[in-house]
């Protein structure tokens, strides 16, 4: 006999375990913010993602897209702590609001192929490598996270170029290899002025001076 089950009065939590118990249903990562894959969203709740959508890409200087099924909610919550440490954020919602939100505010298009599955928006709000660079990090201990592409510069990235972003050094490696770079010479000079060898150098000049008065 066929049930009608009413789960919309019930917190994200209790109707994620009442699916996952009643249809040995997999628990899925999801944010708190967006309502499970499983349930439609209202009119309202689609204006409000759609609405939170152009205001973090308008914001943000890259958006990366990058698949992140089978992490479990732990996983999720690690991965969002990382970012939010390096001033990103991840967003899953729906695709084709993704696809509006870009082109409503003057992005490219974000094509269908791009978004192959279950895609989460990664926003990078201060330095455009983070958000790439943290997620590819996280990557390398839990494979179901990959970057698939992005957008930077007004440019759609594939996913060997939001790979090739992900590799960059970033703005703190930039900053230690230039400071390197300054100081270098400068401790070429220290350790000239303190070798044995012009001490040496010095204590002859002093004799020579000495002998010519």
């Amino acid at each position: 006999m066929n049930r009608a089950v009413c789960l919309a009065g019930l917190p994200d939590k209790r109707r994620e375990t009442f699916l996952y118990r009643t249809f040995a249903l997999r628990p899925t990562p999801y944010s708190s913010s967006y309502p499970l894959p499983s349930m439609a969203l209202t009119k309202e709740q689609k204006q409000a993602q759609l609405t939170e959508l152009k205001d973090k890409m308008k914001r943000s200087q890259s958006v990366i897209f990058a698949h992140y099924i089978g992490l479990t909610v732990a996983d999720v919550s690690d991965l969002r702590n990382k970012l939010r440490e390096n001033k990103a954020e991840m967003k899953v919602a729906k695709k084709t609001l993704m696809r509006i939100a870009a082109k409503e505010i003057g992005l490219p298009e974000v094509g269908e192929d791009l978004m192959d599955g279950p895609v989460a928006c990664i926003f990078s709000f201060e330095d455009p490598l983070t958000g790439a660079q943290v997620a590819f990090k996280f990557a390398k201990d839990h494979n179901q996270v990959a970057l698939i592409g992005g957008i930077f510069d007004g440019k759609m990235l594939s996913k060997d170029e939001a790979v090739a972003m992900a590799k960059m050094p970033g703005r703190k490696e930039l900053l230690g290899m230039f400071m390197g770079m300054v100081q270098s010479p400068l401790r070429s000079f220290a350790s000239i002025c303190n070798s044995p060898l012009t001490g040496f150098a010095r204590a002859l000049s002093e004799v020579a001076k000495k002998k010519s008065a």
